[in-house]
């Protein structure tokens, strides 16, 4: 069954893939999620598949996450150790299953992220925990404040997108003020960032502290400032 498996992994044309899945979570209902180590490996073949490239493919993609989500907490150290190994489609993926895990991976996300010096891995894994919905992620907000503040533009812009998603999973009231008050300085002067990127991701995590009810009323009107500027609507129609 495994090799019929790798074979249909292997086809690439969304029948053979929509086939092969299929028996995959058969397969893991007959055998179980905890014992289903052979079936990740032969499942992670398809991470590689780039969704820009095949853009048909997302859908796969996308089932065979929540296949991976579904062995459980066991699989997360595996994901982990991909991420560190793997090529970036796959490492993508790979963040996206340890996300929708949950909260149950947290604990091995936050220690690897803690104990690794590779940047591409911390960014990668803090992708992941933006990705898990629970008030939990509160543990991880130091985190990416470092992240967002990194002299690494890359690690910087990560870090400036994942504040805006922790904002979504953090109930209001619940975000301690010290550091709620450094998600804003933090954004703030990532809005005016040389890199692009970290700009629109600092005006649009912003916007989630205002939308989640993180912000003041004095930092609203700060925000709605900005924003008009930017769009060249403040009243010296200055860029």
């Amino acid at each position: 069954m495994i090799r019929r498996i790798e074979k249909l992994l292997a086809g690439r044309t969304i029948g053979e893939l929509r086939e092969g899945l299929a028996l995959v979570k058969a397969e893991i209902e007959r055998v179980g999620p905890g014992e289903a180590g052979p079936l990740f490996e032969v499942l992670s073949s398809i991470f590689f598949i780039d969704p820009l490239d095949r853009p048909d493919l997302g859908p796969i993609l996308s089932e065979a996450v929540s296949l991976v989500a579904g062995f459980g907490k066991w699989v997360v150290p595996a994901l982990i150790q991909k991420i560190e190994i793997e090529d970036m489609k796959a490492q993508f993926v790979c963040a996206q299953a340890l996300g929708a895990i949950g909260v149950h991976a947290l604990d091995d996300i936050i220690h690897k992220y803690e104990t690794t010096s590779d940047l591409e891995v911390k960014s990668f894994l803090l992708y992941a925990m933006g990705k898990i919905k629970s008030p939990k992620i509160l543990r991880a907000a130091p985190l990416a404040i470092e992240a967002a503040r990194s002299s690494n533009h890359e690690f910087r812009d990560t870090g400036t997108r994942a504040i805006g998603k922790f904002a979504e999973s953090i109930p209001s009231g619940e975000l301690p003020d010290e550091i709620r008050r450094q998600f804003v300085e933090t954004l703030q002067k990532n809005a005016v960032d040389l890199n692009v990127s970290i700009r629109s991701k600092a005006i649009r995590s912003l916007g989630k502290l205002a939308k989640f009810k993180h912000l003041t009323a004095e930092e609203k009107d700060r925000l709605r400032g900005l924003c008009n500027t930017i769009l060249g609507k403040d009243e010296q129609f200055e860029w």
